[in-house]
């Protein structure tokens, strides 16, 4: 096999912050399915990866040469409630490299086994998961949301028990960092303050490069991470995304979406919807997320406060203008995303009330959340007609037709106070709103026929999913709204 060399950084803080660990050969391993396009741009040729010794390299059941497997241990606030050690359980690094442009690669498995931090689990993942998070990770990366990777899936009929009993599966994903907001609460909660600067330095160094070597360059990194989670949380809200398990640990240090657990898209438009049955007071429910955001960051801060000033209150005080840089980023984002989302060229006073008419149209309506603003593009400035706007299949949308007439003429109006060219703007909305993503049932399809032998529907839906904004009238029966037996499935933390 011809693999790119192995470069590792995160490896040689050594222990205590991982540990190495094998993982476990999964019996009778099948590549399912393989991300061409990923491998290529890890610099993984052709000749390698059609090779039987990268499919065992995938599975788990050989090491990357030159790597020792490794797991690392953080902590959480889980469902607000803090846990002091958890860690990865079934995910080990197996290899950190520098991607065909120069940028650095961390190679991770989940379910190659049980690691010290498994909790008395078996250390595996089931193929009902695997599918969906390799799914919803390149899903996520087509839409243009910051997300870890998914390289290849692998299957094995070695049975393992949830809820039920299924079959166990391995997905590699592929990140910069998995490096998460728990692994600083780890060390800040025992009391430890003097791992947080190695690695903090580890991911600056390897991350931030410029802000490396700056007196000032933990506030720096804690900025950005901040920032950049106030604008993920608008790019999820923005195309109805609910991760389901919004806890500490499963948030990025780099501000990337991680741990594709319980997750959804919204289909009919519940701002209240709760994606995880297992959440029952709803704490991620879809308009919570992003005061989850905030509330994570706050923590992710606190476990940092040693690093920002060398008295309690100098931190706190350096501290508290981070944690306000979060509301305005995120407002900032979201004005955005939905002035885009609405085919507006620049956001107006008044845009507001017309953004949040049109949200509560959609709320009282449970109309289906991505058709409705797919729809929404084809709508005339000129031709106000019932005619023209059934056309525009609104109506099939939207219950209250009163209501829906007495918002078009101001959508409208304002479309014209900027002179907007509806085949234009009709372009730049398309680009915007896609017409596919991962809803439950097609996920639940592509698992009921993997787990009956035929993967072939993973492919199908891999395809239609990299290219979210696309008309593809091939694969127009994966923007229809799920059928009415479809409409409550229901996730859990199962996996």
């Amino acid at each position: 096999m011809n693999l790119p060399p192995i470069t590792p950084r995160f490896a040689t803080l050594g222990e205590p912050y991982s540990l190495p660990i094998p993982t476990r050969p999964l019996p009778s391993a099948q590549l399912l399915h393989l991300n061409d396009g990923l491998a290529a741009q890890l610099g993984l040729d052709a000749g390698t990866i059609g090779t039987p010794e990268f499919a065992a390299l995938m599975a788990g059941n050989t090491p990357w040469p030159g790597y020792d497997a490794r797991a690392s241990v953080y902590a959480g606030h889980q469902f607000g409630q803090f846990v002091p050690q958890l860690g990865d359980g079934r995910a080990l690094s197996i290899a950190e490299i520098v991607d065909a442009a120069g940028q650095p690669q961390e190679l991770q498995l989940k379910g190659a086994g049980p690691t010290p931090y498994s909790r008395h689990a078996d250390g595996r993942a089931v193929l009902r998961s695997s599918i969906r998070e390799y799914l919803c990770s390149e899903a996520m990366q087509a839409l243009g949301i910051p997300t870890t990777r998914a390289l290849a899936l692998v299957g094995s009929p070695q049975p393992v028990r949830r809820e039920t009993m299924e079959t166990a599966a391995v997905v590699c994903r592929v990140a910069p960092s998995f490096l998460r907001f728990g692994h600083f609460e780890f060390w800040y909660y025992r009391g430890e303050h003097q791992r947080l600067q190695p690695l903090a330095d580890h991911l600056i160094d390897r991350h931030f490069p410029e802000f490396a070597g700056d007196p000032d360059r933990h506030a720096r990194w804690l900025t950005d991470v901040v920032e950049r989670t106030a604008r993920l949380m608008a790019q999820w809200q923005a195309v109805g995304f609910c991760h389901g398990v919004m806890n500490t640990d499963n948030f990025s240090a780099l501000g990337l979406t991680i741990d594709y657990g319980p997750f959804g898209f919204l289909d009919a438009f519940d701002p209240q919807h709760i994606c995880n049955h297992t959440d029952q007071g709803g704490r991620y429910a879809w308009d919570r997320q992003p005061l989850i955001g905030h509330w994570n960051s706050t923590k992710l801060l606190q476990a940092c406060l040693p690093l920002l000033g060398a008295t309690p209150e100098a931190a706190v005080a350096r501290a508290q203008p981070i944690a306000d840089r979060y509301p305005d980023a995120y407002a900032a984002a979201m004005t955005a995303r939905w002035t885009a989302k609405l085919g507006l060229r620049e956001h107006r006073d008044g845009d507001e009330a017309l953004i949040n008419r049109w949200l509560g149209l959609l709320a009282s309506s449970k109309a289906d959340f991505t058709r409705s603003w797919r729809h929404l593009a084809r709508i005339s400035t000129r031709d106000d007609s019932p005619e023209a706007v059934a056309g525009a299949g609104l109506r099939e949308e939207i219950l209250d037709l009163a209501a829906l007439d007495a918002w078009l003429p101001d959508y409208r109006a304002r479309l014209r106070g900027e002179q907007s060219d509806d085949t234009e703007r009709a372009v730049r909305m398309n680009a915007e709103n896609p017409k596919y993503v991962l809803r439950n049932h097609l996920a639940q399809a592509a698992i009921a026929r993997a787990e009956a032998g035929d993967a072939s529907e993973i492919g199908r839906l891999f395809t239609v999913l990299a290219r979210p904004f696309d008309e593809q009238p091939s694969f127009g029966a994966y923007a229809a709204e799920p059928p009415p037996e479809a409409r409550h499935i229901e996730v859990s933390c199962s996996s």
